[in-house]
């Protein structure tokens, strides 16, 4: 890992950063064109430079992924952080999406469960009328 220094803060590169928060370097540059990622720095030759905030960032990212909310959801967190500059703005917004994330998740599984009943009941059906069929 690189060992230079930004403002007393370590200094990596994007194949570095990408291999410790497990994603790829265009997946990387993705969530800087979108918006999700606008700590980036860079050097005068135009070369981003990536710091431990951003692999904190980054790793919140992969979190938020792994709950199931959409990019929408996180620049939707992102722009409340950044007008409100405040983590207790943003964190009540992530309560928020949270919830609104859970209600269709759970009304998914309710969908989900009133299908497995009508699947289970149309085989019965089936097998009722296969029993009736003489060969």
């Amino acid at each position: 890992m690189s060992q230079k220094k930004l403002e007393n803060k370590k200094i990596y590169s994007i194949g570095e950063i990408a291999q410790i928060v497990g994603m790829t370097t265009r997946t990387i540059r993705y969530y800087e064109e979108i918006g999700l990622l606008n700590s980036i720095k860079r050097l005068e030759g135009g070369k981003r430079i990536y710091t431990d905030d951003d692999i904190r960032r980054l790793k919140f990212i992969n979190r938020l992924k792994v709950l199931g909310l959409s990019l929408n959801d996180m620049k939707e967190l992102e722009n409340v952080y950044q007008v409100s500059k405040s983590n207790k703005a943003a964190l009540l917004k992530l309560l928020d999406i949270l919830d609104k994330h859970l209600k269709e998740i759970e009304n998914r599984i309710n969908s989900l469960n009133k299908l497995s009943l009508e699947i289970n009941d149309y085989k019965k059906h089936i097998q009722k009328r296969l029993s009736e069929i003489k060969e």
